[in-house]
């Protein structure tokens, strides 16, 4: 049986239709369980908030493809504005956006959930899971021969340093070094839920709405009875007056941190910390100007990393450094100068490699995260108070991509304060102590957001227990980054697959 992929926006008349599971998003979690639920047979429906976007769609054109593919057409960020959040919104959610980067969940945060969170299962518990998502998504390690310049510049700079790097893995297949992992691939070569899991389900009969956007669970008796849509204009977020009603017997939130936290809050299900502990793996960066040619938007844009200071000890925050692609508009609105210094920048672009350290938050005593709420008018807000811990690791960040550059051979590096610290050499380093840091001093960037309806061992410090059911709604599952207690200090796409991978036995003994 073969299921279809719609548009909400197209519907003329409103929906209501029943099935045994609607999964909500369309991203690592929702498409992942999506079709496991579907290949045995149960009736499923799929609501994505986002278009329905294909190969065709991607054509490398950054004005178009980022207002189409991410959240708030690309311009979430915290309430203070501090925090830049990448999201994508389509469907594949973030697979269809990321730059393909996959590490299995590290074995020491498995042992941080088991003594902080009550997490009741090991990493080799998670093996069979980790090991079917890598086979179906073709996550292997990139060729070294094939690592671009951008992330040469990683990779040449550790080695001169005696600093751990590696080769990346990636969830690729045929891939041609377009470099346009994050506005679409327009190869199908990104082995993104868009063209695996989200075929999957529809060619096992699932329904997915595209342009759907699910405002709330109806919850009757401690059961989640209804889920309530609301159709959307497709090249604009703006609802239509058709309205969706889909009546299953399970529902599985997974629109992502952020959103799933929104989802359960307009739903009126409060209870636990929903919206507490929401993490961003808050990203600083260094840029640095060579005299040979980058070209950073060119080629895979992230194959090398290094996590020689992800454990800085219990009170530090650790960060883990990797490359960001060099696309000229996100490189524009990144840089915080305006003006001529903005026309001057971008001449010099095609020399000019970037490094960012990933910070692992809400692994210290005194960080919480930050917090999802709704504003009055409905609309999601998110703040973000910055620890002093974490201004002591972008500090330390910042010396360690500066040191980094230099060995490399960069004539100069600078940080993305909003007075840039221009250094020619390591020593110049010192000039970085008397930069301010912390909100709105410097660029700080998101790709990465977790928590939110995190895990736990008890209903009252938190929203699912450690099978990703809700602890007051029998029959609501949550399978997205929302569930992680802390960061993560990789990358999060495989953990998020490999949890909606074990979650589908769980979801489909609850039908």
């Amino acid at each position: 049986m073969t299921g279809s992929i719609q548009s909400a926006a197209t519907l003329s008349a409103d929906l209501d239709t029943d099935c045994d599971v609607c999964v909500i998003g369309s991203g690592a979690g929702g498409a992942t369980v999506a079709a496991g639920l579907a290949e045995r047979g149960l009736s499923v429906v799929i609501l994505e908030e986002g278009g329905h976007r294909t190969r065709a769609d991607f054509k490398g054109n950054e004005g178009d493809n980022v207002p189409m593919l991410y959240q708030e057409r690309g311009a979430r960020a915290t309430a203070d504005l501090a925090v830049s959040i990448l999201q994508g919104r389509t469907v594949g959610g973030g697979t269809t956006v990321n730059w393909t980067t996959c590490f299995r969940t590290p074995d020491r945060i498995f042992a941080h959930w088991a003594d902080r969170y009550g997490m009741p299962y090991s990493a080799a518990a998670f093996e069979p899971h980790f090991a079917a998502i890598e086979e179906r998504l073709n996550i292997a390690p990139w060729q070294e021969e094939r690592v671009n310049a951008n992330n040469r510049v990683l990779l040449d700079g550790a080695r001169r340093l005696g600093m751990e790097a590696s080769i990346l893995r990636r969830n690729v297949r045929g891939c041609a070094d377009s470099g346009q992992c994050g506005t679409g691939c327009p190869y199908d070569a990104k082995q993104s839920m868009l063209v695996t899991y989200v075929q999957d389900a529809v060619g096992a009969g699932a329904r997915l709405f595209a342009n759907a956007r699910a405002e709330r669970i109806e919850v009757a008796n401690g059961r989640a009875v209804a889920v309530h849509a609301v159709a959307m204009e497709d090249h604009r977020d703006r609802a239509t007056a058709r309205r969706l009603v889909i009546r299953p017997r399970v529902v599985v939130a997974a629109g992502g941190a952020i959103n799933s936290p929104a989802l359960l809050l307009r739903s009126g299900l409060t209870e636990g910390p929903v919206g507490l502990r929401t993490m961003l793996h808050p990203v600083v960066a260094i840029t640095g100007d060579y005299p040979q040619p980058i070209e950073g938007w060119a080629g895979a844009p992230q194959s090398v990393a290094s996590h020689a200071h992800i454990d800085r000890g219990p009170d530090r925050v650790g960060y883990f450094l990797e490359t960001a692609p060099i696309q000229p508009m996100l490189a524009a609105t990144a840089m915080p100068v305006f003006g001529t210094a903005q026309r001057d920048r971008m001449r010099t672009l095609g020399h000019v490699a970037s490094l960012i350290a990933v910070c692992a938050d809400g692994l210290t005593p005194e960080e919480t995260g930050g917090r999802v709420s709704l504003r009055t008018d409905g609309r999601i807000r998110v703040d973000y108070p910055i620890a002093p811990a974490l201004v002591e690791a972008w500090r330390d960040a910042h010396r360690t991509l500066a040191r980094l550059h230099f060995a490399a051979g960069a004539t100069r590096a600078a940080s993305m304060h909003l007075e840039p610290v221009l250094m020619n050499s390591e020593a110049d380093l010192p000039l970085l102590d008397a930069a301010p840091y912390g909100a709105l001093r410097h660029a700080v960037f998101s790709a990465h957001q977790l928590g939110g309806c995190v895990f736990g061992r008890e209903a009252e410090t938190s929203v699912v227990d450690p099978d990703l059911r809700h602890w007051h709604v029998g029959n609501l599952f949550v399978v997205d980054g929302s569930v992680f207690p802390t960061g993560l200090g990789v990358n999060p796409s495989e953990s998020i697959y490999a949890f909606a991978h074990r979650a589908r036995e769980a979801i489909a003994a609850a039908v």
